[in-house]
């Protein structure tokens, strides 16, 4: 993310710029992006400027995404502020000195981090951790998620349409095979990728894993989901380690028509757990980071070369595509902190609001918690 200012000697901020704007922006270039009707030339404008290499300003990109609300607090203010702001839905917050200069971002994903190292000194969301996600009543039944072999064009629109900063990747029985974020868009920013457009979000993801092998120096498959039976500190542990804005619940893996059975695989266990919380996860199922063998990555797929177009990969083509479970659920963020700030006795407001806010869709609704109801998921193909 990076700060937008009113021009080069403003000291302040007034928006910001991140993988959510990216992504509205290559959608509006390969002329995928869905306009309303009032700002359709503008979107035809922009398109022209892309493709003739035209500079284009910041200030001309700020409507393609709907944007939160922009939360300003004192770099003196105490964390109730911050609480409440991030349980009613805000994803970050800009931090200023006297002056009104910007002197740091705070995120979600910051503080709760802090929480999880510091738990000790918060007795009351330290006896949170023990408990099961289940019993905490907290997250969503109703989620959005999208096939592995739909065109990731599909689940780019998809993050952009619905304000999502990510989605869930399943297969036919629903389990849960991959993530994609808007944080992945990045790997689309230059010519020699746009093929990808033309791929399956099941070979996109793969493509993801075979860079971030050659970059760390091993193939690695993040696991991004726990189930309703996960502690709470199991639950953070890996969103903390995986610097993920969301965990996808699931339960057992249902049978698929798309995916074999569950190949072997090595796991490691890599978890920050704060030595206070060592027996709390150890209540839980270990979360393993999923090493693929490398008889099986050897020849896995590189980024395409220009011009080159890319074929469709069935989900069952990833090792471990079946090792999470059917998808039941979703907890976020802005869950668990909302839960952390009404236990505190704070009053964050309905993340349903923001929510809203970010979506295109005209629609909303309340959503309801994981102890509540069936699971209904918006499968896109």
């Amino acid at each position: 993310m990076v700060l937008i200012r009113e021009s080069p000697n403003s000291k302040t901020a007034v928006s910001t710029f991140d993988s959510s704007d990216l992504n509205a922006y290559l959608l509006v270039v390969v002329g995928l992006a869905k306009p309303d009707e009032d700002q359709t030339a503008a979107y035809d404008e922009l398109a022209k400027k892309a493709q003739s290499q035209t500079p284009i300003l910041l200030r001309e990109i700020q409507s393609l995404s709907r944007k939160e609300q922009l939360v300003v607090l004192s770099a003196d203010s105490t964390l109730d502020g911050a609480m409440e702001a991030f349980g009613s839905g805000i994803h970050r917050i800009l931090l200023t000195n006297q002056a009104g200069e910007v002197t740091g971002v705070l995120n979600q994903l910051r503080l709760l981090e802090f929480f999880w190292t510091e738990a000790v000194n918060f007795p009351v969301i330290d006896r949170l951790y023990g408990s099961l996600l289940r019993d905490l009543q907290i997250g969503t039944h109703q989620i959005i998620a999208i096939n592995a072999d739909a065109p990731l064009t599909e689940a780019l629109q998809l993050m952009s349409d619905e304000g999502l900063t990510s989605v869930a990747v399943v297969d036919h029985g629903l389990n849960v095979v991959g993530n994609i974020s808007t944080a992945d868009v990045r790997h689309l920013t230059n010519a020699a990728s746009l093929p990808l457009l033309k791929s399956s979000c099941m070979h996109f993801i793969s493509v993801i894993l075979s860079e971030r092998g050659v970059e760390r120096g091993r193939d690695s498959f993040p696991v991004f989901y726990v189930n309703p039976y996960s502690t709470l500190a199991h639950t953070v542990a890996k969103l903390v380690a995986t610097n993920s804005h969301r965990m996808w619940v699931v339960e057992s893996a249902s049978p698929s028509p798309s995916a074999p059975a569950t190949p072997l695989l090595q796991a490691t266990y890599p978890l920050p757990t704060p030595a206070t919380h060592a027996a709390v996860g150890a209540a839980s199922p270990p979360a393993p980071t999923i090493l693929i063998p490398s008889s099986t990555t050897s020849s896995g797929p590189q980024s395409p070369l220009p011009g080159q177009v890319i074929p469709s990969v069935p989900s069952s083509a990833l090792p471990g595509s079946q090792i999470s479970g059917r998808l039941t659920g979703v907890v976020s963020l802005t869950d668990i902190l909302n839960l952390f700030a009404r236990s505190s006795g704070l009053r964050p407001s309905d993340p349903s609001e923001q929510r809203a806010r970010r979506r295109r869709s005209s629609s909303s609704s309340v959503r309801p918690s994981l102890e509540g109801g069936r699971a209904s998921v918006d499968m896109r193909r």
